[in-house]
């Protein structure tokens, strides 16, 4: 096969699979009933134009035939009042219009032949297009049914291009939220080991955190002290925290110096009278 009938070929098969596609069964079957209205109307028209042929070939005949009357009683007249020869001249006239009379009426009955014939195609042509319109419709309900049932059935299944699209679009969201969560999981970790400085707040705070735990555990042992002093289970603890009263930051203890211890004087023995000096 040469280069030529292979690109033909191919050609060929890219552009039927193109109409293929392309092509809507319920557009084909509204152009064919279409075609065949028109071709109905133009058999109409036929038919209404052998009548009208029908009907001035019956207007010929009826006037060649009421000449041949009027020479036909010339003819009387002139025999008559002894004129034989208009006679035979006015009867020779009316021989030769009882010829195309004859001839009229052939091409009559032709035509109304063919007008009987044209109505018989026209009804049956007319039954055909009905049943064809009735069937179109009935084609195109089905097909439009099913093409809906398919592309329920596609978007049931995933396999439609709007739903696969849809759920491509589900799958990155739900992969991004998930990095997300991944990544704010492990910033707080790093912030809770101390990998990480937390820079909305002050250096040093893990070692504030220690100290405000410390403080709160004094804070429930000064409440327990304060609550057994009520029942009368012990000395109510100084800074003891009562209800509803805010509690006082212990105030700082003035500065003292160091004790110191003084130095040691010699100490005088007293002796008593009579004892060696």
């Amino acid at each position: 096969m040469s280069v030529m009938k292979r690109l033909s070929m191919i050609f060929k098969s890219k552009a039927n699979n193109a109409l293929d596609k392309m092509e809507d069964p319920r557009e084909t079957l509204d152009y064919s009933y279409q075609r065949q209205l028109e071709l109905l109307q133009k058999v109409r028209r036929g038919v209404a134009d052998v009548a009208t042929s029908r009907k001035r070939v019956e207007l010929q005949i009826n006037q060649i035939e009421a000449q041949a009357r009027k020479l036909e009683e010339q003819g009387r007249k002139a025999l008559g009042v002894g004129r034989e020869d208009l006679a035979r001249e006015a009867l020779t006239r009316r021989s030769s219009l009882q010829g195309q009379i004859a001839d009229l009426r052939v091409q009559h009955d032709n035509l109304q032949a063919e007008e009987e014939k044209l109505t018989t195609a026209s009804h049956r042509l007319q039954a055909k297009v009905d049943s064809f319109r009735t069937r179109k419709e009935t084609i195109k309900a089905t097909y439009t049914a099913a093409e809906a049932q398919t592309r329920i059935n596609e978007a049931f299944s995933g396999i439609s291009e709007e739903m696969g699209d849809v759920g491509l679009a589900i799958q990155r969201a739900e992969d991004k939220t998930a990095q997300m969560q991944a990544r704010a999981g492990a910033i707080d970790e790093l912030l809770a080991s101390g990998a990480l400085d937390d820079f909305s707040g002050s250096r040093g705070d893990d070692i504030q955190a220690e100290l405000d735990r410390m403080g709160g555990g004094r804070d429930v042992e000064l409440e327990i002290a304060r609550m057994k002093a009520e029942l009368g289970q012990g000395p109510a603890p100084q800074g003891a925290i009562t209800p509803g009263q805010p509690q006082q930051q212990p105030q700082a203890e003035p500065h003292q110096e160091p004790y110191q211890q003084p130095q040691s004087q010699p100490t005088q023995q007293y002796r008593q009278p009579g004892e060696g000096q």
